[in-house]
């Protein structure tokens, strides 16, 4: 755990909680848990998941396991640091209003309902709710105290209680995890960044939709234009939880 220095932060030093520093690019972010959450986005069976929406779409998604423990040790360092663990979960109802119809730019774009237009037989199965494509994966399901919002577009601002959820609660720090970081991790945290929120992806706890070269060109982005880029362990170790007895915590609820 590393005590800020007043030169390198961004936290309002407003209170008797100590301000932290969480090591990243481009440079290290002034942080307290008390104003910060761990944001899971879309860590659903469709986007992470052999016979998951991406995988049908032909996105290769064969390398997502690792992803899922990296967000696994983040999520037990946030809940035993007080942080509080937000999962989104992207979809629509099973009749698909919510996706918007023809009249809407998503009817067109998402590779979701175009893959089911392409194979009718798919029809209600992707990213409906309900199914176990709109499912959180096993491996990452919340307990009390954590919080669930449905979001029916890429950000997880657009029509949803987010902003609401973590005005009430002070927050002002977006620590991001989940898929796809070019697309709703991104998005989301593009309009975070409009709404003054500072946010932070976890690059080895985020996995892009697309080849390997477009996770280092939306980290690029993020880094260069509209937030800063950490790691598992920087997180881990910043708010307390060593790596050491992160693992032990992973081990003794998987053996439970």
């Amino acid at each position: 755990m590393s005590i800020a220095t007043e030169q390198s932060g961004y936290a309002l030093n407003t209170g008797a909680e100590p301000v932290l520093e969480l090591p990243g690019k481009p440079e290290p972010l002034n942080v307290r848990a008390s104003e910060s959450a761990l944001v899971v986005v879309d860590m659903q069976n469709a986007y992470s998941t052999i016979g998951g929406y991406l995988d049908r779409a032909g996105f290769d998604v064969s390398t997502t396991g690792p992803v899922i423990q990296q967000i696994k040790k983040a999520i037990t360092v946030a809940r035993a640091a007080g942080i509080p663990v937000i999962f989104f979960q992207n979809g629509w109802d099973p009749e698909y209003v919510e996706a918007g119809g023809p009249g809407s730019p998503n009817w067109y774009k998402s590779n979701a309902l175009k893959t089911m237009r392409k194979d009718p037989e798919l029809n209600g199965s992707l990213l409906a709710k309900g199914t176990w494509d709109y499912d959180l994966v096993d491996e990452l399901q919340p307990q009390p105290g954590d919080i669930v919002i449905p979001k029916p577009r890429y950000s997880g601002f657009f029509n949803t209680s987010f902003d609401s959820v973590l005005r009430s609660r002070g927050i002002r720090n977006l620590i991001f995890t989940g898929i796809a970081t070019n697309v709703c991790v991104e998005s989301t945290l593009r309009d975070g960044f409009f709404l003054e929120y500072f946010g932070v992806v976890l690059a080895d706890a985020t996995h892009q939709a697309g080849p390997e070269f477009i996770q280092q060109a939306a980290l690029y982005n993020i880094e260069t234009f509209f937030g800063w880029v950490s790691t598992t362990e920087d997180f881990c170790q910043t708010f307390g939880g060593a790596t050491d007895d992160v693992e032990t915590t992973l081990t003794e609820t998987t053996t439970a």
